[in-house]
C-alpha cells in the first residue's frame, strides 16, 4: 500500500466497447459514463493519510488528464471495461487471466485480508471467492498462472513477497490448482467462500539479502518463477522449476533493469508474461512497460536486456496489477478502491 496524492479532476475518461475476447455485447452508455466519472473523481481527489502498512517509497502520480496511447507502442489508449463489483475486493494487488475458465480473471487483496482469491468476470462482476487451503496471507502482492506437476492442470501462483521493512529472511509463493469457476456464479461470497485444493508453499530467498517486491511472473512453458523487486534499478530474480517445497530455494539474479534510462522504469508494482512466452509487461504506479524477446532467441532471459516500450495505462489511484488477456492481445489493470468507490477494470488492446 502507499499514500495517495490528489488534485482536481480535469480529464474525462474515454469509454469504448469492452473488447474482451468472446464478449461483444454493448454496455449501456449511461452506466459506463457515470462509472467512468466516479472513478476519475476518486482518482483525482485527495485522500486520507497513510496507513500503517503504507510503502514509504511509493509515489502516486498526480496527472489528472486521461492518458493516451503511446505512439509506436502498438497499443490503443485505455478503455474502461467495468468496475470491480465485489465490495470485499478493496485492494486489488494482483491480476491474472484464468486458464481454466475462459474469460474470467483472478485477483486478491493486499495485506490485511485472509488467504482468499477473488474471481472477476470480464466487466468486473464478481464470480465467487475461494479460500486457498493451507496458505497464509501476510502480504500478498501478485498472482500468476503457470504449469505444475500435472501437465493437464492449470496452477495459480500467489506471491507473499511484500516486505516494506526488508527484514524477512525468506519469502513464500503458494501454488494451487486453479478452481473451477463460472461466469454469473455470484455465490461463494467472502463470508462463505469455496475451498481450493491444498496449496504447496515454496520458500524462496534472495542471494543478496531481503528485498521488497510486488511483481511475480511464471513462465508459461517452463514454470520458472520470476520476481522483480520494488527498488531503483530493480533486480530480476528467478527460481528455476521444478520448485522444491521441502527446502528453501535461493534464487538467482539474472538482470538489473535500469531506472530512468530513456525515462523508463520506476518502482515496479506488477508484472506478467504473455501466454506465448514472448513478451513481458511491467507496471509502476504511473506507466506500463513491455519488453519483447527477439525472434530466434535461445534463452528467455534475453528479454531482460531488451529496450522497454512505454505503455499508457489507465489513470489509477494505486495501480499494482497488470495481466495479459488470455489471447495475449491486450493488457488489463486494476487498482485499489478509490475513496470507497469501486475500483476500475481497464484494458489496453493491441492496434
Amino acid at each position: 500500500m502507499a499514500a495517495r496524492r490528489g488534485g482536481s479532476a480535469r480529464g474525462v475518461l474515454r469509454t469504448a466497447s469492452p473488447g474482451i475476447a468472446g464478449r461483444r455485447r454493448a454496455r449501456p452508455q449511461v452506466r459506463r459514463a457515470v462509472a467512468a466519472l466516479l472513478v476519475l473523481a476518486a482518482c483525482t481527489s485527495g485522500a486520507g493519510g497513510p496507513s500503517e502498512d503504507d510503502d514509504p517509497l511509493a509515489t502516486i502520480p498526480t496527472t489528472t488528464t486521461r492518458p493516451e496511447g503511446v505512439a509506436g507502442s502498438g497499443y490503443r489508449a485505455p478503455v474502461l471495461l467495468g468496475l470491480l463489483g465485489d465490495p470485499d475486493l478493496t485492494e486489488s494487488s494482483g491480476l491474472v487471466a484464468s486458464r481454466r475458465n475462459a474469460g474470467l480473471y483472478w485477483s486478491h487483496n493486499d495485506s490485511g485480508d485472509g488467504p482468499l482469491i477473488y474471481c472477476i468476470q470480464g466487466a468486473g462482476e464478481p464470480c465467487g471467492v475461494w479460500r486457498v487451503t493451507g496458505a497464509t496471507a501476510r502480504d500478498w502482492e501478485d498472482i500468476d498462472a503457470g504449469p505444475g506437476p500435472e501437465p493437464t492442470t492449470s496452477y495459480l501462483y500467489i506471491a507473499e513477497i511484500g516486505d516494506n521493512m526488508e527484514d524477512q529472511p525468506d519469502i513464500s509463493v503458494f501454488r494451487v490448482p486453479e478452481p473451477a469457476a463460472a461466469a454469473g456464479a455470484v455465490g461463494l461470497p467472502k463470508a462463505a467462500p469455496g475451498a481450493t485444493e491444498p496449496a504447496q508453499r515454496f520458500r524462496l530467498r534472495y542471494p543478496d539479502g531481503p528485498h521488497n517486491a510486488e511483481a511475480l511472473m511464471v513462465h508459461p512453458q517452463t514454470g520458472d518463477v520470476y520476481i522483480v523487486v520494488k527498488a531503483p534499478d530493480p533486480g530480476v530474480y528467478v527460481a528455476r522449476a521444478p520448485l522444491d517445497p521441502s527446502s528453501i530455494t535461493t534464487m538467482r539474479k539474472v538482470a538489473t533493469l535500469p531506472l530512468g534510462r530513456n525515462g523508463t522504469f520506476s518502482l515496479i508494482t506488477g508484472g506478467s508474461i504473455s501466454p506465448d512466452g514472448m513478451r513481458v509487461a511491467l507496471c509502476d504506479y504511473a506507466m506500463g512497460y513491455e519488453l519483447r524477446l527477439p525472434a530466434g532467441a535461445a534463452d528467455f532471459d534475453e528479454v531482460w536486456q531488451q529496450p522497454p516500450q512505454r505503455l499508457s495505462l489507465a489513470l489509477r489511484p494505486q495501480g499494482e496489477s497488470i495481466a495479459y488477456r488470455l489471447d495475449g492481445k491486450a493488457l488489463l489493470t486494476t487498482s485499489e478502491r478509490p475513496r470507497g468507490l469501486p475500483a476500475a477494470l481497464e484494458q489496453i488492446e493491441q492496434r
